[in-house]
Formats: C-alpha cells, structure tokens, sequence
C-alpha cells in the first residue's frame, strides 16, 4: 500500500497550519482592489465581505479575517423567568 504524500500531513501536530493554505486574495480597505473574476475595481462593501459590483465575485475584508468572528455573534444568554 501505497504511503500518504507528507504534504497532506499536519505540521507539528497541529489541524490547520496557515502556512500550507496558500495565497488568499482579500479586499484591502484604502488601496486599489482589481477583481479576481472580472479585472474591474468597483466593490460594494459590507461588514465581513465585499462584492464586486459587476460580476458579484465576493472577498473576505482583510480587516474582518484578522478579527475573525468574535465582533459579529454574541454570546449566549440564558432567558430570565
């Protein structure tokens, strides 16, 4: 049987290792930002993603990748009786 490539194992131990993800493409705020799908540089933002105005292709905001999700969900509370 035919051993797995090394490539596909986790580094150190660990289940996700940024370093093997590659290049991410994301919507920098206050710089020019060329489309992916279409070229064109004409976003509508949101809170965690912008769209591109003519093909609708969507990227991750770079700001909203470095906080993660902790500003979008509260937490649960338990209803009072």
């Amino acid at each position: 049987m035919a051993k797995a490539s090394h490539a596909a194992a986790p580094a150190k131990g660990l289940f996700y290792d940024p370093a093997r993800r590659g290049y991410a493409t994301v919507y920098r705020e206050n710089e020019p930002n060329h489309c992916p799908g279409c070229g064109r540089t004409h976003w509508l933002v949101g809170r965690v993603t912008a769209e591109c105005g003519f093909c609708e292709t969507a990227l991750p905001l770079a700001s909203a990748t470095s906080q993660g999700m902790r500003g979008l969900f509260r937490g649960h509370r338990p209803i009072a009786a």
